[in-house]
Formats: C-alpha cells, sequence, structure tokens
C-alpha cells in the first residue's frame, strides 16, 4: 500500500512553502508518524551532499532532519543550479547530466517523468505519510503544459494540495482568489484550503477578509502563521539575504565577519552557524565600501566561479582586500571562493564559460583547473596546518566542487581529509598563505563543526584584545537545530486546524 502524500503550494515563489513544508514534516513525526518530504525538481544554488554522494536541494534536506529522518536524492530526483540567465546546470538522481539553455530544458524534461515517478514510488512504499512541496506558483499559465513539479505532480499521487499565501508582500486575497481563477477545475477541486504566512498585527482586523475569502472560494482557510524572527531555520535561497537585518546581530557585538554576496552565490548556510554566536557580527556585502572594519572577510562558493570573480574586480574588491591583507585581516575563501584567493583559474575544458583562463586575486600562491567531472562527497578532515588556529580539529562536511588546486612549491594545506564517502583515504584540502592570515578549503560545512569554530573566533578575539568565548565540549549543531524545528512544529501547530488538514489527508492516515 503506498503512503498517502499532502502538497504544500503557494500562490507563488518565496511565500513560505519549504517552511510550512518543513514544519508539517516535524508535527507528524511528533505525531508518531514516518513522513518523507518530496519535491519533484527544485532549482537551487544551495545544496548538500548525501552518504551516498548525491546532490540535492537543501529545502528537502531541512525538512528530512525535521522528519527525523536521513536526506536522500530519492526525496529531490531533479535539482537545477542556475549558471546564468539562460543556462543551467541539471542534476539528476544526485548527479550531474550537463548543462542546458531554458529552452532545451523544456524539451528534455519530459524524459524526466519516469524517474521522477520512481522516485516516489520509492519513498512512498517506506513511510506512513509523504509531504510534497511545489515550486513557484501552479497558476503560471505559460509554463502549465510542462510541468513536473506542481499540479502535475498533485494528480500523479492523488494528493490534496493546500496553498500558502504570503501576507506580508501584500494583495494576499487577490492572490489566492487569481491562483483559483486560472487553474483548471479539477485542479481547482484539488486545492482543500488556505494558509495564510507571514501575518503581523491584530487578527482581529484580518477576520472579516477570512471570512469573505471562504464564502467566495468555498474553501476553508486552515489558519494564519505569525511572522517570526526568532526561529533559526536553513533559508534555501540567497533570496533571503536580501534583508540584510535578517543574517545580522547587534552591531554591538565585538567581532565583526563580512561575507562578500556573490551574484551567484552557492552554500551561503555555511556561514549561518556564526549567527549562533555571541559577540559577532555577521553581515552581508555587495559593494566594497558596505564593508565596515571586518575582522574577518570570507569570499563564498559560487556556481559560475569566473563570472563572480569578474565581478568582484568589476565591483573593484580585488584593491580593498589586498589592503586588508596587508593590514593583516583574515580573509577565507569557500570552495569558488578559495579557487579565486589564487593565482590564476583555468578553465580547458569550457566546464564553466567560454573563458580558457582568468587571473586570480593573487591572494595564494595556488592554480585551479576545471574538471568535467564534479566531485560530491561527504568528507572527514583533520587541520594539520599551524594556522589558521585550529591545528588538530577533526572537522566533519562535504564536497561539491568541479575543479583541483595545485598549491605552489612551500605552500601548505589546511586539512588531510581521511574519510571520503565512508572510505578511507589521505588526501590534502585548501591551502594557507605563510603568515596564517589568509587560506581557504573546498569543504562545506566547516563551521558548522564548533570546536573548529571558536578556535578561530578566539584567535580573532585574542587579536583583538577580547574575551574569548564560551568552552565548547561538543558540536552542538544537531541539537540547535532540533530546538528550531520544535519551535517551529509548535508555532505552525498553534496557528492551523490540524483536525481538518488530518481529515484532508483523509482515512489511511488519523489524527
Amino acid at each position: 500500500m503506498k503512503a498517502p502524500c499532502l502538497m504544500v503550494q503557494g500562490t507563488s515563489s518565496h511565500v513560505g512553502k519549504s517552511i510550512i513544508a518543513a514544519a508539517f514534516c516535524r508535527i507528524f513525526r511528533d505525531d508518531g508518524y514516518r513522513v518523507c518530504p518530496f519535491k519533484s525538481q527544485n532549482m537551487s544554488l544551495n545544496s548538500f551532499v548525501t552518504r551516498e554522494g548525491g546532490e540535492m536541494g537543501r529545502a528537502q534536506v531541512v525538512q528530512a532532519e525535521a522528519a527525523g529522518i536521513e536526506p536522500s536524492v530519492d526525496m529531490n530526483p531533479i535539482l537545477l543550479k542556475p549558471e546564468g540567465e539562460k543556462r543551467t546546470q541539471v542534476v539528476v538522481m544526485g548527479k550531474p547530466i550537463g548543462q542546458m539553455q531554458a529552452e532545451g530544458y523544456y524539451d528534455y524534461k519530459n524524459r524526466l517523468w519516469e524517474v521522477i515517478k520512481e522516485a516516489l514510488d520509492r519513498i512512498r512504499s517506506g513511510y506512513d505519510l509523504i509531504v510534497m512541496e511545489g515550486a513557484g506558483s501552479p497558476a503560471e499559465i505559460n509554463l502549465k503544459e510542462n510541468d513536473i513539479v506542481n499540479m502535475k505532480m498533485a494528480e500523479l499521487a492523488d494528493a490534496p494540495v493546500i496553498l500558502v499565501a504570503d501576507i506580508d508582500r501584500g494583495g494576499v486575497f487577490a492572490s489566492i482568489v487569481g491562483t483559483l481563477e486560472l487553474l483548471d477545475p479539477p485542479e481547482r477541486d484539488r486545492i482543500q484550503g488556505f494558509i495564510i504566512n507571514k501575518f503581523r498585527g491584530d487578527l482581529n482586523l484580518l477576520t472579516p477578509g477570512l471570512d469573505t475569502l471562504e464564502k467566495r472560494t468555498q474553501k476553508p482557510v486552515l489558519g494564519v502563521i505569525p511572522y517570526f524572527h526568532d526561529i533559526d531555520i536553513d533559508e534555501e535561497d540567497s533570496v533571503a539575504l536580501e534583508d540584510k537585518n535578517i543574517t545580522a546581530q547587534s552591531q554591538q557585538a565585538g567581532l565583526e565577519i563580512a561575507v562578500i554576496q556573490l551574484p551567484r552565490i552557492s552554500n551561503f548556510t555555511d556561514f549561518t552557524p556564526f549567527k549562533k554566536e555571541g559577540g559577532v557580527f555577521l553581515y552581508y556585502v555587495t559593494r566594497p565600501e558596505e564593508m565596515k572594519d571586518p575582522d574577518l572577510v570570507i569570499i563564498p562558493g559560487s556556481k559560475s566561479t569566473i563570472a563572480d570573480l569578474k565581478y568582484l574586480k568589476t565591483a573593484g574588491f580585488p584593491r580593498v582586500l589586498q589592503r586588508m591583507a596587508g593590514e593583516k585581516k583574515m580573509i577565507v575563501g569557500i570552495c569558488g571562493g578559495f579557487q579565486m584567493l589564487g593565482k590564476e583559474i583555468r578553465d580547458p575544458l569550457n566546464v564553466e564559460s567560454d573563458h580558457l583562463y582568468e587571473e586570480g586575486l593573487g591572494l595564494l600562491n595556488i592554480i585551479s583547473t576545471f574538471e568535467a567531472t564534479k566531485a560530491t562527497h561527504q568528507v572527514k578532515a583533520r587541520a594539520i596546518a599551524e594556522d589558521p588556529g585550529f591545528l588538530g580539529e577533526t572537522v566533519s562536511g562535504y564536497e561539491i566542487h568541479m575543479g583541483r588546486t595545485e598549491l605552489s612549491k612551500g605552500v601548505i594545506p589546511v586539512f588531510t581529509i581521511f574519510e571520503r564517502s565512508g572510505e578511507g583515504i589521505s588526501r590534502s584540502d585548501g591551502a594557507v598563505s605563510p603568515d596564517g592570515r589568509i587560506w581557504g578549503s573546498y569543504i562545506h560545512g566547516l563551521f558548522d563543526n564548533a570546536l573548529l569554530r571558536r578556535r578561530l573566533l578566539d584567535r580573532l578575539r585574542k587579536e583583538r584584545g577580547l574575551k574569548k568565548g564560551e568552552k565548547v565540549k561538543s558540536d552542538p549543531i544537531d541539537e540547535y537545530k532540533d530546538r528550531q524545528y520544535d519551535k517551529l512544529a509548535r508555532l505552525v501547530r498553534d496557528n492551523l486546524d490540524m483536525k481538518k488538514i488530518y481529515r484532508i489527508i483523509g482515512n489511511n492516515i488519523s489524527g
């Protein structure tokens, strides 16, 4: 018997579908069900690598964590990673199959239907309930013919749909009614209720509008979710960085960390662990003049490294970074940012662009070369360099890159990777400048490791004459995330009619 499915769709992108789906995963898990997330096609530069080395969207990783299960590419069989205005890398069942133009992908994606159906069948056979997520809006009439993620998926799974709308943007009633109006009658019938998300203010003032909406649509409002800032859930899209106050702590903090917000920034969640630290102000910059007086500058990963390196040059970052290097500020590059720190980046196979060569920032004596094969691995590594201050620490993380980096004679790697995709190896990673102030690594998730993170911050505090942070005995990241999922589930449960939602799911599962 296949598990029943409940689908969360939205009136547009960024209305909170992923967060609501994550809340449902935790709520149903807490109610005793084996629950699993699913999104047939995801578009994101913020990805994750599974234990098996498959790449998938972070939203489904968050939902899997909320459900208390290990992420699997079956939860997100198709991942699209945009590389420019029209070109996208297509990842199928965790592995890249190549780059495609938008028109070419529209012609190709119908071939992926069987892959999607097989992935959904596998997870439906192993769980009690599937929480499905749509993408964008189901009412994009120019895209519906080739839909593989919204109503066509709901029909395949015979899933009732809950429609989420963002009231903070304004026009919430028009967006709901307009969405229903543009759907075909069978699609309209599949929508079983609405969730109003991101509400601020007095609910009594909203009630007359909700009553009118229910009378007009003959569908129930299942709840109104308050706007929140105090629950720390990983965001999937860098659009979240547009509100820099969300990512920043008080400017009264002792240490400042500036992250350069590249146009094609990827895996920006690498740096969210700093938000948990007292006395740390993390902020994002798009122009050099936005930098205050940071103790640490981070160049993050990028889906289009050469294009983003050109952006850094055009925006004037090299001059500022050279000055900061001269002032002995710490500069760190992760993945694509690590490559940018070097002398040059080579692309002999035109893997990423039409440019065979691009001069780097010249802050590390390394040369990176793109290759056709993408490395996607979970790894464990040990710090072997005396600097930048965490010698001997053992860390875990993951690699997602299509290049290799050669260190010039005398340049010291930062880590030795001793386990890769579950197999023992010995492979160097990263590089550090002679003074220990500039370093980089291919490993994503480094700063999730609390001991490394605290030792790095304590080095910076010592140099500033500040008091050390609290001593850490173990890495609390999993416990921290669990607390956030619990808070999210309580908030959503308290503001939804869960009895109605269980009735919507049907007779195969009871609340």
